[in-house]
């Protein structure tokens, strides 16, 4: 399902597709996006609330912003998404901020290895890499047509490090930025660029500590 938010406007600019947008780091992302004069499509599993994001950031940016619907878990809806946001013109820019962790890090308790049922794992491995590996073939033909674009996938520190307790986040999180590399290596020679940003740290508002 799709729902636009905004008034029409032409600013020579492709599509900004940003999948995975919750309350902070991508609704974030897709409010730069619109700021910068991208029409956006922001795509998240609960569209009522996506919708209202749509609107907060069609409103604060007068832009064009449409809500998808989608759930990476799920490739069938990963693809029917895409081609919703196939639809509204040339995706200039892919954002994957999706992932998904019974034991969010670092911010809950680890989860015993033994503890994790396979198919809480196989979910995070699906939402962490194949649906990020589905979103970004639905984008790169149209990208090597025009000879640009960007693909952006957010990492964060168990990208790089292994962490006890909590290995459904970073073995997805690991084959995120592996395939980051190769999609880097495979398409910059299209004017495509690839890039695994990784964020170091905990999304959320400013925490003071009082001394």
């Amino acid at each position: 399902m799709m729902r636009n938010v905004g008034s029409s406007s032409s600013s020579g600019k492709g599509i900004a597709a940003v999948v995975g947008v919750g309350p902070q780091l991508g609704r974030s992302v897709a409010r730069k996006f619109a700021h910068e004069g991208y029409t956006v499509a922001i795509l998240a599993r609960d569209l009522g609330r996506l919708s209202r994001v749509a609107e907060e950031i069609a409103r604060e940016e007068k832009a064009q912003v449409f809500a998808i619907r989608i759930d990476c878990a799920d490739p069938r809806s990963v693809r029917e998404a895409f081609e919703g946001v196939l639809s509204l013109g040339f995706v200039e820019v892919l954002v994957y901020n999706a992932y998904h962790s019974s034991s969010s890090y670092p911010s809950h308790h680890p989860t015993s290895f033994t503890h994790i049922p396979f198919q809480s794992f196989q979910t995070s491995i699906s939402v962490s890499v194949f649906a990020a590996f589905l979103c970004a073939q639905q984008v790169i033909p149209g990208m090597m047509d025009k000879g640009k674009g960007t693909i952006l996938f957010s990492g964060c520190s168990a990208s790089l490090n292994g962490v006890a307790g909590f290995s459904e986040l970073c073995c997805g999180k690991f084959a995120l930025r592996a395939l980051s590399q190769c999609l880097a290596r495979e398409y910059q020679a299209f004017g495509i660029h690839v890039a695994h940003v990784i964020i170091d740290g905990v999304v959320g508002p400013p925490r003071y500590v009082t001394i």
